[in-house]
């Protein structure tokens, strides 16, 4: 596990093709319990090096009913995004997809390594495309309504961030049937 996350983050597979230097941001072990798959860091977390590090960390340890501490307890959660480098923020708003050939090179060669993840969060469409694939429904909104399709081993989720404050208005189901699901069976990945 040593060698492939100094490997991951040593990573310049995307050298010239990012609007800035690959700065890859990854968290995991060998004992990990939950994996966090969300889409890529976003530019505070670009700077500050560390994952979820941002108004949509926030959300997302809210979402968990976990504090700082647990969130970050490398031991037993893993926080590894699709894109493991900032892709850049489009003009219109919001960040650029992550690049397919990260996921693509790096997930196959982690995931294996963490045998002990008993719940991976499938944050956002890319995450679930790329662990769902053809299991997934036509839209992000519908896989997340679906999630009871994908226990005990995935759990979809919208991406925590404040663009889709309206989403989480519009289904208010999320609140009221998932997320207190997602934390019993968040709490019970860690337990034990």
């Amino acid at each position: 596990m040593d060698a492939v996350l100094a490997a991951a983050r040593a990573c310049r597979i995307c050298a010239g093709t990012l609007p800035h230097e690959p700065h890859p941001v990854l968290h995991a072990s060998a004992t990990a319990r939950l994996l966090v798959v969300g889409q890529a860091p976003g530019a505070r977390v670009h700077a500050s090096g560390r994952s979820w590090t941002d108004a949509s960390g926030d959300r997302l340890r809210h979402w968990l009913g976990f504090d700082g501490d647990t969130f970050y307890d490398d031991s037993r959660v893993a926080l590894v995004s699709m894109g493991l480098c900032f892709p850049g923020t489009d003009p219109k708003g919001g960040d650029y997809p992550a690049p397919k050939i990260c996921a693509e090179t790096w997930h196959p060669r982690l995931r294996p390594l963490m045998p002990g993840i008993r719940l991976t969060l499938l944050i956002g469409a890319q995450a679930q495309a790329f662990y769902l694939g053809a299991r997934r429904q036509p839209t992000m909104t519908g896989t997340v309504a679906a999630w009871r399709d994908y226990l005990p081993e995935f759990l979809p989720l919208p991406h925590p961030s404040w663009r889709n404050t309206g989403w989480l208005k519009r289904h208010p189901w999320f609140d009221d049937e998932l997320l207190p699901v997602l934390r019993v069976r968040a709490a019970a990945a860690l337990a034990g």
